[in-house]
């Protein structure tokens, strides 16, 4: 990148390890980096997805691998964090996007569903953001950590049944804030998106359900998310641009929680 202010958002020789990389937003803000010079690690369940993911970042350009892990267990993060650093040298940026949802009225609501979104949609950021931190943040005193909540971590909702998914967003915007305040001593910024709808895997029975008209029409700018929404975001928090900002929740989300709460 030439100018100045395009020296900001330059990534080059930066690294990154991005967790439920391979679809989705996950795969999304991994294009931003790249794009932007960084080297990527992607981690996520199934090899046969990230393999396809990685040859799509490496198509455009981006030196990108993939490491197999469930971010659920946490047996697995350790290696996946040592396994990473040992393909980059240390690792600048970590991208904890891994989630998952389950639908069922709170009353219901199974435990072991419970158990499951909450291990993976808050301890596995917790257990990634620990294993990074130790392994090159601290020690090299500069890393960006950038946690994927929700605007259903921002305010309760009426309209679907995801108790433990809002539940689980609202404790990745409070981690995000705790852990900001307690690891800026160490040049660590910890910031978080909020995406509001977006097309994903996870969100697909919803839009078949209400369709995207239905759901564009509940946010002022009658949008909802693309392929390219998250990428300024995670460029912004990863990046020199934004080394003075940690803490912060930024809802990415067409105005809908500025009208809903939040």
């Amino acid at each position: 990148m030439g100018t100045r202010i395009q020296r900001l958002f330059d990534l080059t020789g930066q690294t990154a390890l991005v967790t439920g990389g391979s679809r989705g937003l996950g795969l999304q803000m991994a294009e931003a980096l790249g794009d932007a010079g960084a080297r990527i690690v992607l981690t996520s369940r199934k090899a046969a997805d990230l393999e396809e993911a990685a040859a799509h970042l490496v198509a455009r350009g981006i030196d990108a691998t993939w490491i197999a892990a469930d971010a659920a267990d946490p047996e697995q993060v350790g290696p996946v964090a040592a396994e990473a650093m040992k393909r980059l040298g240390r690792i600048d940026i970590l991208i904890n996007n891994a989630g998952a949802t389950w639908g069922a009225p709170a009353e219901d609501y199974p435990l072991a569903a419970w158990d499951k979104v909450m291990n993976l949609n808050i301890r596995s950021l917790f257990l990634y953001a620990q294993a990074v931190a130790k392994a090159s943040m601290i020690p090299n005193r500069h890393g960006r950590i950038i946690n994927v909540a929700s605007i259903a971590g921002l305010g309760g909702s009426m309209d679907v049944k995801f108790i433990a998914y809002g539940t689980s967003k609202g404790a990745v915007v409070n981690f995000t804030r705790t852990l900001a305040a307690e690891w800026g001593v160490y040049g660590i910024n910890v910031n978080a998106v909020a995406p509001g709808f977006f097309p994903s895997k996870m969100t697909r029975g919803v839009l078949q359900e209400l369709g995207v008209d239905k759901l564009a029409a509940g946010a002022p700018l009658k949008r909802i998310g693309d392929d390219d929404d998250l990428k300024g975001a995670a460029l912004l928090f990863a990046s020199a641009a934004g080394k003075h900002i940690t803490g912060q929740i930024l809802a990415v989300d067409g105005g809908v929680s500025s009208v809903h709460g939040g």
